[in-house]
């Protein structure tokens, strides 16, 4: 428990961010996920999978969930497996 108003509010900050974190955090992951099993399945309809994916992970980029370089890199492994299906 902060004993300071500013301890409070920047605890209470924290916590906002956490839970924005978690959720941009969750939705890049899923398409990803999504993406990879569509790839494992067969599946012919992986260009809005991918589109999905690479606007999640852009989005968590631009907010600062993920690093840029760290988004770049994950992107980049999924359009090399996207592409090898082609």
């Amino acid at each position: 428990m902060p004993n300071k108003r500013s301890a409070a509010k920047a605890l209470r900050q924290a916590k906002k961010r956490a839970t924005r974190n978690l959720v941009r955090k969750e939705a890049f992951k899923k398409a990803i996920k999504t993406t990879s099993k569509a790839i494992t399945a067969g599946q012919k309809d992986l260009k809005e999978l991918t589109r999905t994916a690479q606007k999640a992970l852009d989005k968590a980029a631009k907010a600062g969930t993920i690093k840029k370089r760290t988004a770049a890199r994950k992107l980049s492994r999924l359009m090399k497996k996207v592409n090898k299906v082609k």
